[in-house]
């Protein structure tokens, strides 16, 4: 496990923190989630790191899923007849509308974060999101992903990040499959290929150190 970067040009990228995933009423995937464990684990580990955030000013933003009726963004070139093109539209998941796809009530983005539009499909790059002219514009370069699920659209996140040149950090603690194997399987075979691992306590820790050698330096400049 590496330790997050102290980078001042970092972001929290927030991953489908909607209440299709964290509402056992609205949220159709949250009674497919097998060990619960696992989603309670993420949702404090993201409530940390949000809150880390949030306190140093970093830039945090948040990607939800929301298609039109029908979700035609999936469609494509080609019919939409297998993975995740067809299997979304079938269940009716992630339709505009639908209480499922509103943020879960403790990650609804604060003034002044931004939410991502345009996306369609698993990774949050895809479709006409416009992460990546976000991204840009704030000048981030190292990318911290937490999310659901795991080893779907947060790995899809993750290898998309790194074509694009970005340095990617999945906090693993913030993140949640429907099994601990799925899970288990990202962490251990996926994610060093693309780039490195670490915990909502050590991203925390980071930022707190960053802001103490930050607020040396001016005293030295200072001086």
């Amino acid at each position: 496990m590496t330790h997050a970067s102290a980078r001042p040009n970092a972001a929290l990228v927030l991953i489908e923190f909607q209440r299709e995933w964290l509402d056992p009423e609205h949220g159709r995937l949250n009674h497919l989630v097998e060990d619960r464990d696992l989603l309670d684990a993420a949702v404090r580990g993201a409530a940390v790191a949000l809150a880390a955030a949030r306190a140093h000013g970093v830039p945090v933003v948040h990607v939800p899923l929301v298609l039109t009726p029908g979700a035609p963004e999936l469609a494509g070139w080609t019919p939409a007849r297998l993975g995740l093109r067809a299997a979304i539209p079938k269940a009716g998941t992630w339709i505009e509308g639908d209480p499922g796809t509103e943020f879960a009530a403790a990650f609804r983005p604060a003034p002044g974060e931004t939410v991502v539009r345009g996306r369609a499909g698993a990774s949050a790059f895809a479709g006409f999101s416009d992460l990546d002219l976000i991204l840009r514009r704030l000048g981030v370069t190292d990318l911290y992903l937490g999310g659901f699920a795991t080893h779907v659209c947060v790995e899809s996140t993750l290898r998309e990040a790194h074509d694009r040149g970005y340095t990617a950090h999945v906090i693993h603690d913030a993140c949640a499959a429907f099994t601990r194997a799925q899970q288990d399987h990202v962490r251990e075979h996926v994610i060093h290929h693309f780039g490195a691992e670490t915990d909502a306590a050590s991203f925390a820790a980071a930022l707190d150190a960053a802001q103490q050698f930050l607020a040396i330096d001016r005293l030295e400049a200072g001086a």
